[in-house]
């Protein structure tokens, strides 16, 4: 399942296999949640369309997750603080020549649409899904190792045994609850990724670093790789600078660092 009303997201997300992999690491606190929502989001995404009920029971599993990382008090705010920042920001392009009107128009639109719409939640993302006595019952015990089995919540058991399109509908119903912010967050991160244009580095004996420009609070690092080299990066960043350095997993199950120079590409988001 993509969680509803957001169709087009995943053709966005470079998580799928490629030639090249992918790395982000975040600046703040704030984009480290949106990430970690990201991910979930999309795991769930992938889970509810099977007709597993081990599957299934794993999208539940995510859905609590969720609930887990939203439950913070002040992440709605401030979902919806920047929100409204993007949409003044994009807002002052009005009337610039060199930007098409009909693109900004739609983006400002679904920036009001998406604010709104997360303004209409009452409470937490999810909090609605915490009056369902029965979800929090599989919830208390999820955590718990083997703590769902048949003997311990035989009424969940039951709901296992179920036809697959009546478990998706349930997980659907469940989920749409959290479809504003999963939209929202989408479009922070989406915005965010196409702010600024990748370029290539090279790292001298396995190791990188850069000096941040002055002036520029930025929020995200992004780094492809490509993977026949069998390297992983481990990186590391603040608001002066940032250092990666790429190790290799060798026999030992240890990561050991390179020394070879490798080229990769990497964005700086602000």
């Amino acid at each position: 399942m993509r969680p509803a009303a957001a169709p087009d997201v995943y053709d966005d997300l470079d998580w799928k296999p490629s030639r090249v992999i992918l790395y982000e690491y975040p600046f703040n606190e704030r984009i480290r949640t949106y990430l970690r929502l990201e991910h979930l989001f999309r795991r769930l995404g992938e889970l509810v369309p099977t007709d597993s009920p081990l599957l299934h029971h794993y999208a539940l599993v995510t859905i609590f997750e969720i609930m887990d990382v939203t439950a913070r008090a002040d992440l709605k705010s401030d979902v919806m603080r920047d929100l409204d920042k993007h949409k003044g920001i994009f807002s002052s392009y009005r009337g610039n020549p060199a930007i098409s009107e009909t693109v900004l128009e739609q983006v400002i639109g679904q920036l009001e649409r998406n604010f709104n719409t997360l303004n209409a939640v009452q409470g937490k993302a999810g909090q609605a899904l915490t009056e369902n006595e029965w979800l929090m019952s599989i919830r208390s015990r999820a955590n718990i190792p083997g703590g769902t089995c048949e003997f311990d919540l035989p009424a969940y058991y039951a709901w296992q045994h179920r036809s697959a399109a009546a478990r998706r509908a349930d997980i659907e119903r469940w989920a749409a609850t959290l479809a504003p912010m999963a939209e929202s967050v989408y479009l922070l991160l989406k915005l965010l990724r196409d702010a600024d244009v990748p370029y290539k580095v090279m790292a001298t004996n396995g190791q990188y670093q850069q000096t941040l420009p002055p002036g520029r609070s930025f929020q995200l690092l992004r780094l492809r790789i490509d993977p026949a080299l069998g390297l992983i990066p481990e990186i590391s960043g603040n608001r002066l600078m940032v250092s990666v350095r790429l190790m290799r997993h060798e026999a030992d199950d240890r990561l050991h660092q390179s020394t070879d120079d490798t080229a990769f590409e990497l964005t700086l988001c602000a």
